[in-house]
């Protein structure tokens, strides 16, 4: 499998509720949607994670889900 590069610091989930995500993510990503491919910091909420993806497939980003070994992120891709 091929190691993806981020050129942006992560945007990091931990401690922000479910509640603010929508807006964290969207901000994130259409602000640094030129330096993509953009790491998204979940942990292992499976809810967290539903409500990133959901935000990106609304703005028509293409993501993939952690790696072999940490699933803890979403990589935020085109």
């Amino acid at each position: 499998m091929k190691k993806i590069f981020f050129r942006k610091p992560p945007l990091d989930l931990h401690g922000i509720t479910h509640l603010d995500v929508q807006e964290l993510v969207e901000d994130y990503v259409l602000t640094n949607q030129a330096y993509l491919p953009l790491q998204i910091i979940t942990g292992n909420s499976q809810g967290m994670k539903n409500r990133v993806t959901k935000c990106l497939k609304e703005h028509g980003f293409n993501y993939q889900i952690g790696d072999a070994y940490n699933k803890g992120y979403i990589a935020v891709l085109k």
